[in-house]
Order: C-alpha cells, then sequence, then structure tokens
C-alpha cells in the first residue's frame, strides 16, 4: 500500500511538472498575450533577476533553486540550470552586486558570481542563520529596499497566536552583509510579496488573513508602510476593523494601521511588483500587480489570479483583475505566485501548480 501511495504522489508530482498548461483559458485585457517562457520549473516559486537576463526561480517543497536563461533573446528560457538542491524551503531569492541571495527559513545564503558559474555554482555564504526555524509560515520572500537593505519578513508560526513581537510576524531588514537586523513593522501574520513605489520609495506589501473564520472573513490585505515602526494588527484585529475572536479583547483596531485594500478572503495575495516596464499601455505605468496564489479552505475558490491597483499618495484608486482563468468549474489547474518586469517590459509570472513560468506582453 506504501509503494502504491509512493507512485501516485511521483505520477502527480511528474503530470504537474510538465503538463503543457491550456493558455487559451486564461483571459486577459484586449491586446495582451500570454505564452510560456519555461516549462520545466517545478514548483515554480519567487523570481530574481540577474545583471545579464538570468532569471532565478525558487522552490518551496522541493529545496531547488533554479536559473533560466534566454540566450536569443525570443522571450523563451533556453536552458535550465540547478543552483541548489537539498535547500530548507527556499522561497526568496533576490539579486545584489552579482550575486543570488537565497532565504530559507532560518538562514539567508549567497552565491557570488553566479551569472559566471551557473554551469558549476559556487558554494553558497551564510549571510545570517539568526532566523526562527519554525516552518509554518517560516518560509519567505525577499527582496532589497531602495536603502541597499534586504528585507526579510518572519512570518507568525501558528493560524493565530500571540508570538514574540520582535521575532514573529515582522518584516525585518538588515544589511547586505547580514548586519545590523532590525524591525521595520510589525502585526503582520504572513508576508510572502512586497514592493516599493517607484516615485515614493515606499513599501507596498500583501498579508495573509488568518483561518477559520469563513469563507469571506477576514480579507486578505494590500498594505502600505511609509515609514518604519508601523504596526499593521495581528493577531488583535484583522482587515483593520475585525477584532480576533480569541485575542481581540486585549487591543483596539484604532490603535493600529488599516490596510490599504481589503482584496477579499482567503485569495492568498503572493509576488507584488510595481510596473515600470515601457511595453504595457501607460495606464499601468507605476501600477501594482498582485499574484493571488488562491484559497485552499474555501468552500468554493477565491483568488487564482493576477490583479493590478492604482494608487495615488498611498492610497487605492482602483483594484481589478488582470488575468483570470487558472479555475474552471471550481478546479485550479494553475496558481500564479510570483511576478517579475522584464527590461523589455514583459512580465513573467511563477506558477507553482503547473511548473511553469508565464510571459504576459503587450500588442497593441
Amino acid at each position: 500500500m506504501q509503494r502504491f501511495s509512493l507512485a501516485i504522489v511521483f505520477f502527480w508530482l511528474t503530470a504537474t511538472a510538465f503538463a503543457a498548461p491550456d493558455l487559451d483559458k486564461l483571459r486577459l485585457p484586449e491586446g495582451f498575450s500570454i505564452d510560456v517562457f519555461a516549462s520545466d520549473v517545478p514548483d515554480a516559486r519567487s523570481l530574481a533577476l540577474g545583471d545579464n537576463g538570468t532569471v532565478f526561480v525558487s522552490t518551496r517543497a522541493r529545496g531547488t533553486v533554479y536559473a533560466l536563461v534566454d540566450t536569443d533573446r525570443d522571450g523563451k528560457a533556453d536552458n535550465v540550470y540547478t543552483i541548489a538542491r537539498s535547500l530548507n524551503a527556499p522561497n526568496g531569492v533576490a539579486f545584489k552586486n552579482g550575486a543570488l541571495y537565497v532565504a530559507e527559513v532560518s538562514r539567508v545564503i549567497r552565491f557570488d558570481a553566479i551569472e559566471e558559474n551557473l554551469k558549476k555554482p559556487p558554494e553558497p555564504v551564510v549571510v545570517n542563520d539568526t532566523f526562527p526555524s519554525d516552518r509554518h509560515h517560516g518560509w519567505k520572500f525577499i527582496a532589497f529596499g531602495p536603502d541597499g537593505k534586504l528585507y526579510v519578513p518572519v512570518g507568525a508560526p501558528c493560524n493565530i497566536c500571540a508570538p514574540d513581537p520582535d521575532r514573529y510576524a515582522v518584516i525585518m531588514r538588515m544589511d547586505a552583509d547580514g548586519k545590523n537586523l532590525e524591525t521595520f513593522a510589525r502585526g503582520i501574520r504572513n508576508s510572502v510579496g512586497f514592493d516599493w513605489h517607484p516615485q515614493t520609495n515606499a513599501l507596498w506589501f500583501n498579508d495573509h488573513g488568518r483561518d477559520w473564520m469563513g469563507d469571506d472573513m477576514p480579507s486578505d490585505e494590500l498594505n502600505y508602510a511609509p515609514e518604519a515602526g508601523l504596526h499593521f494588527g495581528y493577531p488583535y484585529c484583522h482587515q483593520g476593523d475585525t477584532p480576533d475572536p480569541e485575542f481581540g479583547g486585549q487591543r483596539k483596531c484604532e490603535e493600529f494601521t488599516p490596510p490599504a485594500l481589503k482584496q477579499g478572503g482567503h485569495v492568498a495575495p503572493n509576488g507584488l511588483r510595481f510596473y515600470t516596464g515601457e511595453m504595457f499601455p501607460q495606464q499601468y505605468r507605476n501600477r501594482i500587480f498582485i499574484a493571488q496564489h488562491g484559497s485552499w479552505n474555501r468552500s468554493t475558490k477565491s483568488g487564482y489570479r493576477i490583479v493590478s491597483v492604482a494608487v495615488t499618495d498611498g492610497t487605492v484608486v482602483e483594484y481589478e483583475p488582470f488575468v483570470e482563468g487558472w479555475v474552471e468549474n471550481d478546479d485550479a489547474w494553475g496558481r500564479p505566485v510570483d511576478i517579475l518586469v522584464m527590461p523589455d517590459g514583459a512580465l513573467l509570472v511563477s506558477d507553482d501548480h503547473a511548473g511553469v513560468v508565464y510571459r504576459i506582453t503587450y500588442g497593441g
């Protein structure tokens, strides 16, 4: 029986990694097209771009980090290199000064001069290994901010609890060498996507709301953090106006920074990027694109799409779908995870369920 079960799991993983997605099912605004940039990327999660155009792709369950190279610049990856294996949920990747930074559960490591050594990656250097080892919300999205610091979130080690506020449910930041680690923001249950406004340098980030309060409560959040030291409510207050059934009596919602946008219950917003390219029409410049990974415990599925958000002076002025169709008859065949703006203005989108990276372009 055990041998039969393992065979089923192997078949599922293989089918997930190599089944060709039916892109005709996806709906985009007029003039936009979507294609497959790379198809052999099982469990594709976070994305980062190297100086020479290499696209680095993390995974979570597989412990692997990939590098995708489009040698002839035709919009499709020609080579897929394996940078590392057997890592501890290496969900976060970032690139700076020729080095690839990878966030595992309890540490951040660095692969120096990586684009010159894709076929034979160097041994990693440990940047900082002082993060908690809890696997519950322990996987991380990382990115370098306009201040040159590496931002590293640490999720709550639970669905709902009151952990050490200096160690959990926070977004932290540190120097590129791992020194001067400090807390930037608190009260954040689980953020696995953030970016900075290209004009104001203010941080915008997603946050996953708690589970088991119903299909639509609480909403997942888009938050605005123009300065350090803000608290966004967890575990006392959800979506800015809803006290937690267990912890809500300890503090009032009015004490905390409310979300800039309620994205909907259990949509699981992951990747978040401001559009800084020039390929898309003017109306999309400096808009936020968010990959909503999709619900796992809702009676009917929500999320499983890419949305765009227009913001002005720290305020959301428009929120609308951009790509839909990964769910058919309440059955999901794809789950978008992260977004990356390419030098030519195209958008890459990772999909850990289909095991691919998509490329979205605009043709007028």
